[in-house]
């Protein structure tokens, strides 16, 4: 039934379209480049099609190889991952997430035990950038938890939760507000389109002195709630990231009445991997957990 499959050629096409290179390809399968271009070149004759388009000294997916690169990658991790679970000493599993580095310390590593107490074999590996990741291009992510008003077409993705903002500040320093208060904020590397501003948060409470009030950047979200927490200003914050601040009494909002839009946090994966037990169980427990969230 499957005898005439090119099995050869196909893992080699998903090795050279995930990594966008021939080169690279060889490399990574122990081969010489030009037995990867043979391989390529076999399939698409067999197949009838193109798989690539030659740019210059590099190769591209036409459309019908990103097509064929979409479903081949979740069959082949289908059996990998068959393979793994046949291994007698594979008792436990293990699972790659990248994340923003306030997400993960403010709120995914605080409730990540609760999961472990559930799944006690299974075990997840965090990865933390505030930069965007190609799942599709790293097979070694098995998910990513991102906010922002991206769309991912290509990707699986389960909705987790919006956030707003508003303002928060240690209770010490409400007892002197309104009034004088240094304002903190997040000193982003590039500017966030969208993301709301002390200037919006003040126009729709009426807080004229915002505008004239000293300001405190922080390189992330963590440092600005942790100032905060230390009675060092008032912070505009996300509703997610300041929950576990507000429920042990750290943080309490100010004009709790206010606030503003922000984005929503979805987890993604490449099509195929959600079925995966692990992944799976992880998606599960994330979308249990979001739900929880005020």
């Amino acid at each position: 039934m499957f005898a005439r499959i090119p099995l050869t050629a196909l893992r080699t096409f998903e090795s050279a379209a995930r990594l966008a290179s021939f080169r690279a390809a060889a490399l990574e399968l122990n081969v010489t480049p030009t037995a990867v271009s043979h391989q390529i070149r076999g399939l698409e004759q067999w197949l009838g099609i193109l798989l690539f388009e030659r740019v210059g000294r590099g190769v591209r997916l036409t459309e019908a190889g990103a097509r064929l690169q979409r479903s081949l990658h979740g069959a082949l991790l289908e059996i990998d991952r068959s393979l793994e679970a046949l291994r007698p000493q594979a008792r436990e599993h293990s699972l790659s997430l990248s994340t923003m580095p306030a997400f993960a310390a403010l709120w995914l590593i605080p409730r990540l035990g609760r999961f472990y107490r559930r799944h006690p074999d299974i075990r997840v590996r965090i990865e933390t950038s505030n930069a965007l990741v190609d799942l599709q291009r790293d097979a070694s992510l098995d998910l990513a938890i991102r906010c922002g008003p991206g769309e991912y077409p290509q990707l699986h993705q389960r909705f987790l939760m919006d956030e707003r903002f508003a303002a928060y500040a240690a209770p010490q320093l409400l007892q002197r507000l309104p009034g004088t208060a240094e304002l903190i904020g997040v000193g982003w590397e590039r500017p966030l389109p969208g993301l709301p501003t002390w200037q919006s948060w003040a126009e729709l409470a009426g807080e004229d002195w915002i505008h004239g009030a000293t300001r405190r950047d922080y390189p992330d979200e963590h440092y600005a709630l942790q100032a905060a927490i230390a009675g060092q200003g008032l912070v505009l914050a996300s509703s997610v990231l300041v929950s576990d601040s507000l429920e042990a009494g750290l943080l309490r909002p100010y004009r709790a009445e206010i606030s503003l839009p922000g984005e929503r946090f979805l987890a993604l994966c490449v099509p195929g991997r959600e079925r995966q037990p692990a992944v799976r169980a992880l998606l599960d427990w994330l979308e249990e957990e979001a739900a929880a969230v005020d």
